[in-house]
C-alpha cells in the first residue's frame, strides 16, 4: 500500500502510521524523523533544515524532494510506504506524482486527518521527548510529574518547535501552504477524510473504514 498521510502538526499521523505499518508492513517515511536524524548527525542537510524547523516554517521544496526521492528508492520502500510530512505543497505533490509514474507506480490514497487548531495547540504544547530513547509522550495523558521517560527513565524535554508560539505559526503555515493539497487530491479522487479528534484507537477504526 502506498499512502500519503496529510494533516496539521500533531494531528496523529505518526501514531496512525505505526498502526498501519504493523498491519500492512509498509515503511513509515517521516520527513521530520529524517531531518532530526540529520540534525543529530550534524549533516549539512540537518543544519539547513533546522533553520526552518525552529521557526515552524516549511523546509524548501528542493531539499525535501531530494531527501524523499532518495528514501523511496531504498529497497524496504519498494513494496509500499506511508508518507508522513510529504508532500506539504502542491509543487511537492506534483513532483511525487511524476516520480512515482516514472517508477511505474502510484498512490493508493491520501488520508486527511482533520482536527481543530486549539486541540492541536494544547496537545503539542504538552508534548515531551526523551533524550535517551527518543520516545514521545504527552503530559496530558502520562502518569507522574512528566520529568522522566516512562519507558527508560531518561530525561524528558520540550522540543523547540513544541512551544505555543511556534506551534501557532506552524498551524498558520499549514493552512496557508498545505491545505491547497486537499482540493488537489480530491480532484484526483484520492482523498479520504478522517476525524482525528478522538483517541488513537477510535481514529484507527476510521482509517481502516476509509481504506
Amino acid at each position: 500500500m502506498r499512502l500519503v498521510l496529510l494533516g496539521a502538526p500533531g494531528a496523529g499521523k505518526g501514531t496512525q502510521a505505526a498502526l498501519l505499518k504493523e498491519r500492512d508492513g509498509c515503511v513509515h517515511v517521516s520527513t521530520g524523523d529524517i531531518f532530526r536524524q540529520n540534525l543529530k548527525d550534524a549533516t549539512p542537510l540537518g543544519l539547513e533544515a533546522k533553520q526552518y524547523m525552529d521557526k515552524g516554517a516549511l523546509v524548501p521544496d528542493e531539499v525535501v524532494m531530494k531527501m524523499v526521492s532518495s528514501r523511496l528508492l531504498e529497497p524496504d520502500a519498494m513494496e509500499g510506504f506511508l508518507l508522513d510530512g510529504f508532500p506539504r505543497t502542491v509543487p511537492q505533490a506534483e513532483f511525487l506524482e511524476r516520480f512515482l509514474r516514472e517508477h511505474g507506480t502510484k498512490l493508493d490514497a491520501v488520508l486527511l486527518f482533520s482536527i481543530d487548531d486549539e486541540i492541536l495547540v494544547q496537545r503539542l504544547s504538552n508534548r515531551r521527548t526523551c533524550r535517551s530513547c527518543g520516545g514521545i509522550f504527552n503530559l496530558l495523558t502520562m502518569e507522574g510529574k512528566g520529568t522522566s521517560c516512562p519507558s527508560c527513565g531518561g530525561e524528558l524535554f520540550q522540543r523547540d518547535d513544541d512551544n505555543e508560539a511556534v506551534i501557532r505559526n506552524r498551524l498558520k503555515v499549514f493552512h496557508e501552504q498545505t491545505e491547497p493539497l486537499v482540493a488537489w487530491y480530491r480532484e484526483r479522487g484520492l482523498l479520504r477524510e478522517v476525524d482525528a479528534s478522538d483517541a488513537p484507537s477510535a481514529i484507527y477504526e476510521r482509517v481502516k473504514a476509509a481504506l
